[in-house]
């Protein structure tokens, strides 16, 4: 049994002066059981908690650490761009540079504005659709997560469905009263609230590729759908794609899926570790932000120097080491060693790229709703195990996990070892 003496005296001290003990809630593993494990530091694919138990690392931080724990690019660009100046409140730079290599790399987007986290990149991302059409209702859909803005946190996924909770307290109904929920993978439910609200509706939102609550992939002909519909009915789509943008490929799930929608939104990679959001779209639709238009957003740190260094840093590695098919080739080891193990067992591996879900039951679900809660337990019950054996895995049955440039067959091989001894 590997000791966690210390990280258990960090939390107790932390649920003194943190709500839980903890800054986000899925970190206190209520759902996995046991006390959180707090880390020291990082290398490559490696973590080590305070402890000093090391792990094979396949939480990533949640996404972000697609080139694995303090790479030496990153370290460098961090240490020049501090060392000018922590921020300023003023453009520089390195926050021109990141927009055009983003603005030449995802082809829907020509027009590109920095936040610090996904949350803000999709609230602004809503708001300038409902400027830009002057209408009010928006579409989301059960289980798809878009950060804890009010009226987003109506049938959410990730933490949200961790703890079973389908909303959140502490958002008046009319917040969410123009938020209008579909069912993934159901042409009919869109086409009825359309048939319903029409030109009412602002924008319909959707994870391309839903990966904050469980992995979910969707027909190509559904998100093809989705496009047809908000063109008829004048409405914006909008991919979320601050899980999947710049970690699937250089231009996301649209690029995958060979689908051009009117807005997106970004995190996690672009920052390269760091606080980070954006969103973009074609020049007519962001031009409606101040202080070209009406469309109010604005933030101290958006466009932070030192962030944007770094998410420079990221994409010339992974463009130079040619990283999307490097990573390609571990996810499929990865998967074809999980099955492997899971062999005797109802058990499934979903992946799209270096993005994994164990889903511990035997069909493949495409929405929220088709996630088994028995297979979500299982996933629960065997985290503090696998733990032990140093793995780890996001603590919740939930959460994907994600694999960096830094891992190897051999760890991967390892990991999947250990996850199938404990089943």
């Amino acid at each position: 049994m590997a000791d966690y003496r210390k990280s258990k005296e960090l939390y107790e001290r932390a649920v003194k002066v943190i709500p839980g003990g903890v800054s986000s809630p899925v970190r206190a593993f209520k759902a996995v059981g046991g006390d959180p494990v707090f880390m020291d530091y990082g290398a490559g694919p490696i973590i080590v908690d305070v402890d000093d138990n090391t792990y094979v690392d396949l939480c990533g931080a949640w996404g972000p650490l697609i080139l694995g724990q303090c790479p030496p690019e990153i370290l460098l660009s961090l240490a020049r761009s501090s060392t000018s100046g922590i921020t300023f409140g003023t453009g520089s730079s390195a926050e021109v540079e990141l927009a055009e290599r983003i603005v030449e790399k995802v082809k829907p987007v020509e027009k590109v504005r920095f936040v610090s986290s996904g949350t803000e990149a999709v609230m602004s991302a809503i708001r300038v659709a409902r400027g830009y059409t002057g209408r009010d209702k928006i579409i989301k859909f059960d289980g798809c997560y878009h950060g804890h803005a009010d009226y987003l946190l109506v049938n959410a996924g990730s933490g949200l469905a961790t703890f079973g909770t389908p909303s959140s307290a502490g958002v008046p109904e009319d917040f969410a009263r123009n938020t209008l929920v579909a069912e993934l993978d159901d042409e009919n439910a869109v086409q009825q609230l359309f048939d319903e609200h029409g030109y009412d509706i602002a924008a319909v939102i959707i994870e391309p590729i839903p990966a904050n609550n469980g992995l979910l992939i969707q027909r190509p002909e559904y998100l093809t759908f989705l496009r047809n519909i908000t063109k008829k009915y004048e409405s914006l789509l909008i991919f979320d794609e601050v899980i999947t943008g710049f970690r699937v490929g250089w231009g996301g799930a649209a690029e995958m899926y060979e689908i051009e929608p009117d807005l997106m939104t970004f995190g996690k990679v672009i920052g390269g570790g760091m606080p980070v959001g954006a969103f973009g779209g074609r020049h007519e639709i962001m031009d409606i932000l101040a202080p070209n238009g009406p469309v109010y957003q604005a933030g101290t740190l958006s466009g932070n120097p030192v962030t944007m260094a770094a998410g420079l840093a990221t994409l010339d590695v992974i463009e130079r080491e040619n990283s999307y098919s490097h990573l390609e080739k571990l996810g499929a080891f990865f998967e074809r060693r999980l099955i492997e193990e899971f062999a005797d067992y109802d058990a499934d591996v979903v992946r799209v790229g270096s993005i994994v879900w164990l889903s511990f039951q035997e069909e493949r679900p495409r929405r929220a709703s088709q996630i088994r809660k028995s297979g979500i337990d299982k996933y629960n019950s065997i985290h503090r195990a696998v733990l032990n054996e140093g793995v780890y895995l996001p603590p919740s049955g939930y959460e994907v996990m994600f694999i960096s440039t830094e891992h190897t067959e051999e760890l991967l091989d390892d990991a999947a070892q250990v996850i199938g001894a404990e089943l």
